[in-house]
């Protein structure tokens, strides 16, 4: 009679428990050191670079006037030639408004105004800065140039 050993591969309920704790402990570790600060301020200055954009762009397509509103918490969008309608955010009927996150701050030349796109494409009053900051982030700048409305961010 011949004896045959089989050797067995796999982990031991020990070894997986142990992995599985390791694992949980160094997660628990990173998703503590995340900063969402700064994503979320980043995403905003891009979405307020974005809406400029846009407000330019439908000025052009509509041959109409936009309304860019800049306060330091947030940019609206509107049509002054028509009491001030705003601007609806597509598909829907949403108002087109994007709001500032916590933690991040919006300065510049044109906090505070209102910037009007005529049906040419270009601003009134004459371009300006917007600088978007917080978290971990440098300063992010974005121009309005003055002669074509073409926006640009640093």
């Amino acid at each position: 009679m011949r004896i045959t050993h089989r050797t067995m591969n796999g982990f031991t309920l020990t070894e997986l428990v142990v992995v599985i704790i390791i694992a949980t402990v160094l997660s628990a570790f990173a998703i503590s050191r995340i900063n969402t600060t700064s994503f979320n301020t980043e995403g905003f200055a891009n979405q307020v670079a974005a809406t400029i954009r846009y407000a330019q762009k439908i000025a052009i397509s509509q041959r109409r006037n936009v309304a860019v509103t800049i306060s330091t918490s947030a940019v609206a969008l509107s049509y002054p030639d028509i009491g001030g309608a705003a601007v609806h955010q597509p598909p829907g009927t949403d108002s087109f408004t994007v709001s500032k996150p916590t933690g991040a701050t919006l300065g510049g030349t044109l906090v505070g105004t209102t910037v009007t796109f005529s049906a040419l494409g270009k601003p009134t009053p004459s371009g300006g800065t917007l600088t978007v900051g917080g978290g971990d982030i440098a300063t992010i700048t974005i121009n309005v140039a003055a002669e074509t409305g073409y926006v640009y961010v640093n």
